[in-house]
């Protein structure tokens, strides 16, 4: 039996900016129902990757393809949803002309109202576009993305100046998007979003894959810990031991990461006998991504 074809895919692809190689060599695939988060310091190639995925620049080397095809076909992008970081649109359309404008090029657009509900944005519908709050207009960009029922969506920083609560709700649209099958490609600086979203994460550093998997095992990758408890230990002087990468005080409480969770603790019972409510957590998506993009895991790579 035939694998099935990737919505997106990368072999080999490698692009150059002048001088500087802003991919080196990528592959990559996105499935059906996947959600891919694309992590990365700037400057790794996360934009050149979307770039070349759909169509707005060519690979040096190696091919890009969407759904099997040349992503500037028209096929392929009649396929594709697409919520870039900047987006220039007509301010004087009201939020509905502007999503009625975009579904006119899909040939099975999701209905104008089911398409501002999943974005959050169906109160807006009447108001201009110029006149609505940038985490407003950051949700019209993403009903936008939406409203032809892409089977492949680009998502690049969707939730960038959104409240708690809208962040939410694309998080929801996300995730529905992904159970009726839709490839998601996120590319976002919110670890906590990639953790919460995706089921697989690719982190680059200079055009490279420096970790590929699900979030549980980019985690494993590194054997970090948190550790978090309540002392009168200063966090200056927890961060100058020799096993702590990282010491401070959060909401009243010392967190520390480190790679060797059992020395530390030790160290703080011994310095601070009347330590309370310690924890010891697993190292999340977030400390994994610093150390993996630090010069000396760079080196490693």
């Amino acid at each position: 039996m035939l694998a099935p074809i990737p919505a997106a895919r990368l072999q080999g692809a490698r692009y150059r900016h002048g001088a500087v190689c802003a991919l080196d060599g990528l592959d990559l695939e996105l499935h059906a129902g996947e959600v891919l988060a694309l992590l990365g310091p700037n400057g790794a190639g996360k934009s050149t990757t979307v770039d070349l995925l759909l169509g707005l620049k060519t690979p040096d080397e190696g091919e890009a393809r969407l759904f099997g095809a040349d992503p500037r076909g028209v096929a392929s992008r009649l396929q594709v949803g697409v919520m870039l970081q900047s987006a220039v649109l007509p301010e004087r359309l009201t939020v509905r002309e502007l999503i009625e404008w975009a579904s006119c090029h899909y040939p099975h657009p999701m209905p104008v109202a089911d398409a501002a509900a999943l974005a959050g944005i169906g109160d807006l519908l009447a108001k201009r576009y110029g006149r609505l709050s940038g985490g407003q207009q950051r949700r019209v960009q993403f009903a936008i993305a939406l409203c032809g029922q892409p089977r492949l969506l680009f998502l690049d920083e969707p939730t960038t100046g959104l409240d708690i609560g809208a962040r939410a709700q694309v998080w929801a649209a996300v995730r529905s998007m992904a159970a009726q099958g839709c490839a998601v490609l996120l590319t976002t600086h919110y670890l906590e979003e990639a953790e919460a979203l995706a089921d697989r994460v690719v982190v680059l550093d200079r055009g490279r894959t420096l970790a590929a998997g699900t979030t549980a095992q980019v985690r494993a990758l590194v054997g970090g810990r948190r550790i978090r408890c309540l002392t009168a230990l200063p966090a200056e002087v927890v961060a100058g031991w020799p096993q702590v990468r990282e010491a401070q005080v959060v909401g009243g409480r010392l967190e520390v990461v480190t790679g060797e969770a059992e020395a530390v603790v030790r160290c703080l019972l011994d310095a601070d006998p009347a330590l309370q409510e310690l924890e010891v957590l697993r190292a999340g998506l977030a400390e994994a991504f610093v150390e993996l993009t630090n010069p000396h895991a760079r080196e490693a790579a």
